[in-house]
C-alpha cells in the first residue's frame, strides 16, 4: 500500500511537472514567427536590437531596385528611416528547411499607406531571405526584393 501511494504521488508529481513545461517550437514554426512577426516588428519599431539578432554578420541585401547593402547598412538605415505604412504584412509563399541547417523563405509583402497627398496606396514585393541556424540559432545571410507592384 505505501509502495503503491508513493508510486502515485511521483506520478501526479511528474505530470504536474510535464504539464507546466512549454512545448518545444518546430523549426518551422520558429522561422514563421520570425518571418512574419519579428522581422517587420524590428524595421516598424526601429529596433536596431532585434534586427541584429536577426541579421548573420554576413548578411547582404539586395533591393527593389538592385541596390546592395550590408547589416551595417541595414542597421544604420532602420535607425534613421522611421516607416511611414500604415500597415505591413507578410505571406509566406514558401518556407523550406534543408538538411544542412539552412532554410529558405519566400514570399510577398503588402503594404497599406497614405502618400504625402492623403491618397491610400497599396503595394506589393515579392522577398526571398536564406537562413542559417548557428548555435542553435536562425540568422538571415541573404534577402532579395523583387516585383514591387503600387496601386493607388
Amino acid at each position: 500500500m505505501k509502495t503503491t501511494l508513493i508510486l502515485l504521488s511521483s506520478l501526479c508529481f511528474f505530470s504536474v511537472i510535464h504539464t507546466f513545461e512549454s512545448p518545444q517550437k518546430t523549426d518551422r514554426e520558429i522561422l514563421t514567427y520570425l518571418k512574419e512577426v519579428e522581422w517587420p516588428k524590428a524595421y516598424r519599431e526601429q529596433d536596431v536590437q532585434l534586427l541584429d539578432r536577426i541579421l548573420a554578420e554576413e548578411f547582404q541585401m539586395i533591393s527593389y531596385d538592385g541596390t546592395w547593402s550590408t547589416k551595417a547598412q541595414e542597421l544604420a538605415d532602420i535607425q534613421k528611416s522611421k516607416p511611414t505604412y500604415d500597415s505591413f504584412r507578410f505571406e509566406i509563399k514558401r518556407l523550406e528547411i534543408f538538411e544542412n541547417q539552412t532554410a529558405v523563405i519566400a514570399g510577398e509583402g503588402h503594404i497599406y499607406a497614405s502618400d504625402k497627398s492623403g491618397k491610400k496606396t497599396y503595394t506589393t514585393y515579392q522577398s526571398s531571405n536564406i537562413l542559417i541556424k548557428r548555435r542553435g540559432l536562425w540568422k538571415a545571410i541573404n534577402s532579395h526584393v523583387s516585383g514591387v507592384k503600387r496601386e493607388h
